[in-house]
């Protein structure tokens, strides 16, 4: 009997070639998307996934408050935090710390040099925590003692040709003389789906032995300090700990320890200890200091929510389609039911044709996933390395699947074995109000969504536009940024880099030169704490270093609000400083020229205002605007910003190459265009609004097949009508807007519907960013609009074939 309803099924699909190929096309279309976008899903909830005690461990951060405001929450702690807690608490079963290790790393044997930023500072409970077995050397002792380093095969490969580095020796340069480590381990590359991109790991105590050689500090503040808060502290807790109950000790550890000591309770500081799941950090983390840029869990969840949408528009699709041929099979169903035929032989005879045709569609879709999941992870970013979709989502799908197919092919033949067979063989059957209500409310659901989508789409791309147009208040363009000289020494450096200086401004294409602690578009980690000398007893409040040289704000077309730039015509400037309005302002001066020549301390460091500069954005619009102190420091040597004249752009970076070559023979030149690394900042924004736009677009094709089918069986139902109008003289443009107009009405109807669910959701996206768009009427009205044009071109294509046919054909038509 199985066999017979196949044959059946077969038999019908190949007689309605038009309604199969729609029906197909629009679930395999869906199913792919759906695939690709849980692909894509799966992949960013993978973070950290495969370290086995993933779901012990906890990253902490702190947030800080100063005068009752939130000043600052930082992804980073102080170092003595995780060391006490695991002296306090039982709960606490170990604990790592990490701190940031940008490392010159030379080769002496080969001279191979590199500047290396992935790596960090780490305690040896790190490889244990944090899964990285090494495939060469002892993990017990490969980070314990000073100038130890383990590291990647991938950086063994590139620094001595081949995996096997054991035992060898790499200088590294780390703000201080260079010294040599030994690589005391070799692991595999670190995964790519974990929230630290680890290249290498050097040993805690080489950290503390450059404190005590270069700070001459022997109290060992990277094991102590309670103020530094540089470190990424992880904490490992003991299976079966209530994490609540725990976090709910944390306030009173914080009150000891910090928040009431004699310099908190002075300058009404406050610090708070927050916990993060390590498998959270990748999509919920957005503080300052992430060691990564890391994902966006909300538009994680609302790409997820689009393939629910899309795939759910293509089974609406198939009932609305099989519902609107009801009249067209109700003669079938009539003559098998006077033959004998059961309501139950007929369900399954329409189910077997509803799965058949889902099984189909499943078959190409999986197919076309697997063509289009290497250009898809080209294009969204991700590793290539495997088919990421875990067997969590593919559980998921398959639900979806079986769930779609039976509820989207059970109500069509309920619907259609349920036919009375004297009726429609006597001619008096007609499609029922219920079932005219239901294809009317699918159309309504389908556009809606649509429209929702459209105007997302329009929303996310205007709040992406918005960020890269607006003016920053500092001019980066035609900016070519170099990393800093490690060498020579502080004592030789000016020696070096004025004369280098002075050759590289003798080039036709270089304009100025500054050199600073930081350029924009990067986080600023030099924070401390500065209050008011003069007036009222002031507390504490964090503002944010930028050490520059004379050139710097020339150069970036700063403009200064009152007083003057740092210049070498008032001597040194070292105990001078510029604020910018927001430190003016959280500082508590009234205006800007009221700071002028006011003193402002830090700790035993006084210094005085000489110019206040118009707040400007260090980061992208996402990051609200900091209060940021700037101090004169012309031995800097982090970056170098040059403006370059525009046109011969490479014949003007390879005489800038050949002059560093000359000074710093001992450093790479590594350079980059400042306005496409801020951009950088807007790359996640950017893919998601393509990705978006992309399945946007497909959802709306999607429904457009359905909407394509029911104006077609629409035209034959009418076939009669039309042609009578014709006779009686109906012009082609009325008869055209008789077919459209009852379509229109349902999606102006999905339009009023859509603004409010769009709005809601979308004012939810915007919600991450400081700075952002209005959300205007007119985009709900272009979204409205182009659902109509879409739509209303689909109507008119089909509807045109039925207005220019011989109404006297239409008329012999049965």
């Amino acid at each position: 009997m199985i066999l017979n309803y196949i044959k059946i099924a077969f038999r019908s699909l190949r007689k309605r070639r038009g309604h199969t190929f729609l029906n197909i096309a629009g679930l395999t279309i869906g199913m792919t998307c759906c695939l690709l976008i849980f692909h894509y899903v799966s992949y960013e909830k993978s973070y950290d996934d495969f370290n086995k005690d993933a779901n012990d461990i906890v990253r902490l951060r702190i947030d800080s408050y100063s005068k009752g405001d939130l000043r600052w929450k930082s992804a980073t702690v102080y170092p003595a935090i995780a060391p006490t807690m695991k002296k306090d608490f039982p709960e606490v079963q170990d604990y790592c710390r990490l701190m940031d290790a940008n490392f010159l790393i030379t080769n002496e044997a080969t001279q191979a040099k590199f500047k290396e930023t992935k790596g960090y500072f780490a305690d040896p409970s790190t490889l244990k925590m944090f899964g990285i077995p090494l495939t060469q050397g002892n993990p017990a002792t490969a980070l314990t003692g000073p100038d130890k380093l383990i590291i990647s095969q991938s950086m063994a490969t590139k620094y001595f040709g081949s995996p096997n580095a054991l035992g060898k020796q790499l200088n590294i340069r780390f703000d201080g003389a260079p010294q040599n480590f030994e690589v005391t381990g070799v692991f595999k590359d670190y995964p790519s789906n974990s929230h630290l991109d680890i290249q290498y790991l050097a040993s805690y105590d080489a950290l503390k032995k450059f404190i005590i050689t270069n700070w001459r500090d022997s109290s060992n503040p990277a094991d102590n300090a309670w103020g530094w808060y540089d470190f990424y502290a992880y904490i490992q807790l003991k299976p079966g700990t209530d994490i609540d109950k725990f976090a709910a000790k944390i306030p009173a550890f914080s009150d000891k320890y910090m928040n009431k000591t004699e310099w908190a309770l002075k300058n009404n500081f406050k610090t708070e200890i927050h916990m993060m799941p390590l498998k959270d950090i990748h999509l919920y983390s957005n503080f300052n200091q992430e060691a990564e840029v890391n994902g966006n869990g909300q538009a994680v969840g609302f790409l997820f929510l689009v393939a629910i949408f899309i795939i759910g528009i293509a089974w609406i699709n198939y009932i609305n389609l099989a519902t609107a041929r009801s009249v067209e099979r109700a003669r079938e169903v009539g003559v098998r039911k006077v033959l004998g035929a059961l309501r139950t032989d007929l369900i399954k005879q329409f189910l077997t044709e509803s799965l058949l045709l889902n099984f189909i569609a499943l078959a190409l879709s999986i197919g076309i996933f697997f063509l289009l999941v290497s250009p898809f992870d080209q294009f969204t970013g991700h590793p290539e390395t495997h088919i990421s979709l875990s067997s969590h989502y593919w559980q998921l799908f398959t639900i979806l699947f079986l769930a779609g197919t039976l509820l989207s092919g059970m109500y069509p033949a309920f619907v259609l074995s349920g036919f009375q067979p004297i009726k429609v063989l006597k001619g008096m059957f007609k499609n029922s109000t219920g079932g005219l209500l239901l294809r009317k409310g699918l159309i309504v659901l389908q556009f809606t969504t649509s429209v929702v989508l459209i105007a997302g789409t329009i929303i996310v791309y205007k709040q992406v536009s918005f960020m890269r147009d607006q003016k920053l208040g500092a001019n980066i363009d035609q900016t070519l940024v170099l990393e800093g000289a490690a060498s020579p020494t502080d004592s030789l450096y000016q020696g070096t880099f004025q004369p280098f200086k002075s050759d590289l401004l003798q080039l036709s294409g270089v304009k100025n030169l500054a050199a600073s602690t930081n350029v924009m578009g990067q986080e600023i980690y030099w924070t401390n704490t500065h209050k008011r000398v003069e007036g009222e007893a002031q507390t504490g409040t964090t503002l944010y270093n930028l050490g520059v040289d004379y050139d710097f704000i020339s150069l970036f077309d700063m403009k200064l609000k009152a007083g003057r730039p740092f210049s070498t015509d008032f001597g040194t400037e070292k105990k001078n400083v510029l604020l910018n309005e927001k430190a003016v302002a959280i500082l508590g001066f009234p205006n800007a020229a009221a700071a002028i020549g006011k003193k402002i301390n830090s700790g035993r460091d006084t210094n005085t205002v000489v110019g206040v500069l118009a707040d400007y954005h260090q980061q992208g619009l996402q990051k609200a605007i900091e209060p940021m102190i700037f101090r004169c420091a012309p031995n800097i040597r982090s970056y170098y910003s040059i403006k370059v004249a525009s046109g011969k752009m490479p014949a003007t970076i390879a005489a800038i190459k050949q002059t560093w070559d000359k000074y710093f023979t001992a450093d790479p030149f590594n350079y980059s265009f400042l306005d496409e690394t801020f951009s950088e900042q807007y790359k996640a924004d950017i893919l998601f609004g393509k990705v978006f736009g992309i399945f946007a677009f497909l959802a709306i094709l999607i429904a457009c097949f359905g909407l394509l089918g029911l104006s077609a069986y629409n035209v034959i139902q009418r076939t009669k009508e039309i042609g009578i109008r014709k006779v009686l003289g109906a012009s082609a443009q009325s008869i055209l807007l008789l077919l459209s107009r009852d379509f229109m009405k349902l999606i102006l109807v999905a339009l009023v519907l859509a603004i409010p669910v769009g709005w809601y959701i979308m004012h939810q996206w915007l919600q991450d960013f400081a700075y952002r768009i209005h959300i205007g009427w007119w985009i709900f009205a272009i979204a409205g609009f182009l659902a109509l044009l879409i739509a209303l071109l689909t109507i008119v294509l089909q509807a045109a074939r039925a207005v220019v046919v011989n109404p006297v054909k239409s008329l012999r038509s049965e």
